[in-house]
């Protein structure tokens, strides 16, 4: 037995490939609810952007990718996942299709990064969730730009946002470090 710390939670499932769906299903499960979590008019706030940090810095880039493609599958078909309890293609190519793309590639970066260990320090969780930010708001930013110009883009997109995800990642690291110490605590790694 050892005192270190998973670097993800991807070694608790094994080889199982039982065990990994479910915990692809229930992270699905979680960044859905976060997703309905909202507050503020006109451009409403949700904790989906943490829900994306969470599961990169603790599923590891497999189950992380698989858990946000799931997501995004499950919107795409018209389940009501999304934000505002909404789904369907009309989401993926609107306004938030930046966005949920780069939901998927900041949860496979950050999950990339934990795999490597990168994130094993304070300041490595830091760079890496600051990194999958910067992922989310460049693709969803780009998005909006194409959509309706580089103004409107930074004024529904980005301003509203940019300090409350600041929060979150913050919020992310905290929750993350402490969900694999615990763990790891329990689990007698």
């Amino acid at each position: 037995m050892s005192n270190s710390t998973f670097a993800t939670l991807a070694p608790l499932t094994g080889n199982s490939v039982l065990r990994q769906g479910a915990l692809v299903i229930a992270g699905s499960i979680f960044l859905t609810a976060l997703s309905q979590v909202s507050a503020g008019e006109p451009v409403p706030q949700t904790l989906q952007t943490l829900g994306v940090m969470l599961i990169g810095l603790t599923f590891g880039f497999r189950l992380a990718t698989l858990t946000l493609l799931l997501y995004i599958f499950e919107g795409a078909i018209g389940l009501p996942v999304f934000a505002g309890y909404s789904g369907g293609m009309a989401k993926i190519i609107g306004g938030t299709g930046g966005y949920l793309v780069g939901f998927v590639l900041a949860a496979a970066l950050i999950g990339w990064l934990a795999d490597k260990k990168f994130t094993a320090t304070w300041v490595g969780t830091f760079v890496a969730l600051f990194a999958g930010e910067v992922i989310i708001f460049g693709l969803g930013v780009s998005w909006l730009t194409y959509l309706y110009g580089f103004d409107k883009a930074l004024e529904w997109g980005f301003t509203p946002f940019v300090l409350w995800d600041g929060l979150k990642l913050v919020l992310a690291a905290l929750i993350g470090k402490g969900v694999l110490k615990g763990v790891s605590t329990f689990a007698k790694v």
